[in-house]
């Protein structure tokens, strides 16, 4: 197992790596002027020349890559072009509702579709089985942000019951703050859940009919257990799969919700970056997400081994 995180840990260094260089170059080739950007259209060519000297974007591209990285290895993303303060302070403080807004969003998807999930496939080719078909259908044919719209419309306009959009921080009203949440997780959940139920159905399928499991029912053993600590357990390794790969999915979804519902997190920042070609800004979010995503799935592997001690990392 040591032997493993080790050589984990190094593929997530150098995917890191890899993923730098390549947003560093994609972002070099970006039409726009940084100086341009700060100084406005009416700057003068001299103080342009000095505060390119000043951003080191005189500097060939190379150099600029690694005095990038160096100070990125100490922790630091450099400072914002537009709101002239650290990105990594400026990213922290969006996190305070983009974090929240993602866990909230899967959890709305693993505790809608799991049970569904086993229940269609419990009550295969009956009214219940269709029934959450055509759940999933809906929810794989509607986008989030029009689901956000038509929630918006129901629960804020309709009904008043939630907010319709906006934020209001943590530490000023936390029941404020987790309302403003509620539909706009729901609104990623929901495309989530219809994904994840159909993976939960086709593979309880298919070891309902793996030959342990009539074994187990031939023992007289109830069809709770039979189900939940047989049968369950095993057809959960591959939805396990697919919650990673949304999880790091969420994060880029958030950019569109964040912006139906007027949410100030790294979505929004990001998509206010790109307008304003904020460009160390999009750097530090999008090595964020990278991150994020490629710890998902190192948790992903650890707990492939406890659902499944056969599992051997070699």
């Amino acid at each position: 197992m040591a032997a493993y995180l080790i050589k984990r840990t190094l593929i997530l260094i150098l995917t890191l790596l890899l993923i730098s260089m390549l947003i560093f170059a994609i972002l070099m080739v970006i039409p726009g002027d940084p100086a341009q950007i700060i100084l406005g259209i009416n700057a003068t060519s001299e103080s342009l020349r000095n505060l390119r000297q000043q951003m080191g974007l005189d500097r060939p591209v190379i150099v600029q890559y690694l005095h990038y990285m160096k100070h990125l290895a100490m922790g630091d993303l450099g400072k914002s072009i537009t709101y002239d303060v650290a990105i990594t302070s400026l990213i922290f403080s969006r996190l305070q509702v983009t974090i929240p807004l993602t866990i909230l969003a899967m959890a709305f998807a693993i505790f809608i579709s799991i049970p569904m999930g086993i229940f269609s496939s419990l009550h295969r080719n009956r009214l219940g089985d269709y029934g959450v078909m055509v759940f999933s259908q809906i929810g794989l044919a509607v986008p989030a942000f029009w689901a956000g719209i038509l929630l918006i419309l129901l629960f804020a306009v309709t009904l008043r019951w939630l907010p319709a959009g906006g934020f209001q921080p943590w530490q000023t009203d936390p029941l404020k703050a987790f309302l403003s949440l509620l539909l706009p997780a729901f609104s990623l959940g929901f495309v989530r859940a219809a994904v994840l139920t159909r993976m939960t159905r086709s593979s309880m399928l298919e070891v309902l009919g793996e030959d342990y499991i009539r074994t187990a029912r031939s023992k007289g053993l109830s069809k709770r257990r039979v189900v939940y600590k047989h049968a369950f357990r095993n057809a959960i390794i591959p939805v396990v799969t697919i919650i990673g790969l949304q999880a790091g999915d969420l994060l880029a979804g958030a950019i569109i919700i964040e912006n139906v519902f007027h949410l100030p997190g790294v979505g929004r920042l990001v998509f206010e970056a790109i307008g304003q070609r904020d460009l160390p800004v999009i750097q530090g979010v999008v090595l964020l997400i990278a991150m994020v995503i490629v710890v998902i799935n190192f948790v992903i592997d650890v707990v492939y081994r406890y659902l499944d001690p056969r599992i051997r990392y070699e």
